[in-house]
């Protein structure tokens, strides 16, 4: 079963976080599907970059987003993330 989750990194005591598609008996870092956002705490107000036509995807194939991706879902904005037509 796939999950949609956080993934830790950046340097010690300055997290930064990727938004992946996981399959849920991985560890938190282990091998990922695919990066589909990121999640940044540490700037005010948090950033947060989501494809949200591939979470879609995702969701749709069965996966899961946990808890906290839920949350960044709902929180971001519509447009965040979304590619701009070059």
């Amino acid at each position: 079963m796939l999950a949609i989750r956080l993934a830790r990194v950046g340097a010690r005591k300055q997290p930064h976080y990727r938004v992946v598609v996981i399959d849920k008996q991985s560890a938190r870092n282990g091998r990922f599907v695919e990066v589909v956002g990121t999640y940044n705490p540490r700037t005010n107000p948090a950033s947060i970059e989501l494809k949200r036509e591939r979470i879609q995807y995702w969701v749709s194939k069965g996966a899961q987003p946990s808890d906290t991706v839920q949350r960044l879902i709902n929180k971001a904005p519509a447009s965040a993330g979304a590619p701009t037509a070059a």
